[in-house]
């Protein structure tokens, strides 16, 4: 098939935006009613573009039009090339005034505990006109499909260096893990503890086989202990928090979140030293695609941030 003589000249945007309103509404004329167009013209239009490709793409009935497998194909493409033009939009519109345009941000949630007020609180102070959304995902488990499809743009969350080959991750800061307990818990007053002293407490932990859950294993192992078997195992940091201020759990948090609970949630850091396992904060992006300048604005705000909690750690 030559492109140029048989596409590249024959399938336009709107014939696209023709073949999704068809293959949405299931119907021409329901078409043609949300287009604003006459029946004969979007009818026109899919037959052209059949003749245009050699292929039939709908299936017509008395009861409306379905997608062929010929059909689907066309769709699918039509979907994403309709995505990168708003994309396209989305950039020209940043780069006119990149403090003005939208972000959106994913990350976890213990990210949203601690790390990500802090980064909003400065960024939108200096750019005020800026809309951030923020998703929340699960990299705990390394499911990082929203940034690979473009529901977000970047992710911030406590994710090991090492990611899949279509994601670039730059860390920002590494910190350890601090023991916690509620201010009112037994052990807030007790002096001289150790990690073997809270074995047989109810703990509350990430699962072993996540990403924290991994390198709290780590410090269990390094220090020589036995295994505790949490009461509670959850990735949520918020219920984490929650349950450990109540005063009945113990747990273990990275150090930026278990200082900004200690006033905010009545969390007490306890005294205990840990082996050296540190977690690392990191900004995740997709390799070989450029971030909008509204998202470098972002990420500059991050790094200064990070910047200030790797001096306090």
């Amino acid at each position: 098939m030559d492109w140029v003589d048989r596409i590249g000249r024959r399938i336009r945007l709107r014939d696209l935006h023709v073949l999704l309103a068809v293959a949405e509404s299931g119907s021409m004329s329901k078409a043609s009613a949300q287009l604003a167009v006459s029946h004969p013209v979007v009818s026109k239009t899919i037959l052209q573009l059949e003749q245009s490709l050699g292929v039939q793409l709908f299936e017509r009935s008395t009861r409306g039009v379905q997608l062929t497998p010929y059909g689907a194909v066309l769709l699918n493409c039509g979907v994403a090339v309709f995505d990168e033009m708003r994309q396209g939009l989305k950039q020209l519109e940043a780069i006119a005034d990149p403090a003005a345009g939208e972000l959106r941000i994913g990350c976890p949630e213990i990210t949203m505990a601690a790390l990500l007020p802090a980064i909003i609180e400065q960024f939108s102070k200096r750019y005020p006109r800026v809309r951030l959304h923020v998703e929340l995902v699960q990299t705990a488990l390394l499911q990082f499909q929203e940034l690979r499809e473009r529901k977000i743009d970047l992710l911030i969350g406590r994710i090991p260096q090492t990611t899949a080959n279509d994601l670039k991750s730059e860390m920002l800061f590494a910190e350890p893990f601090l023991v916690v307990a509620g201010k009112s818990s037994k052990w807030a007053r007790r002096k001289g503890l150790k990690l073997a002293d809270l074995l047989l407490e109810p703990w509350a932990l990430p699962p072993y086989d996540s990403v924290p859950g991994q390198l709290i294993l780590q410090i269990f192992q390094a220090a020589k202990l036995q295994l505790p078997q949490p009461t509670i195992v959850t990735l949520s940091g918020q219920l984490t928090v929650t349950l450990v201020a109540g005063g009945g759990f113990v747990g273990l948090l990275p150090a930026s979140v278990a200082k900004f609970n200690t006033k905010r949630a009545g969390l007490k850091i306890l005294p205990i030293k840990l082996p050296t396992v540190h977690v690392a904060a990191s900004i995740v992006t997709v390799k070989n695609r450029t971030p909008s300048p509204t998202a470098r604005l972002f990420i500059n705000c991050v790094r200064d941030v990070a910047r200030s909690i790797a001096a306090e750690n």
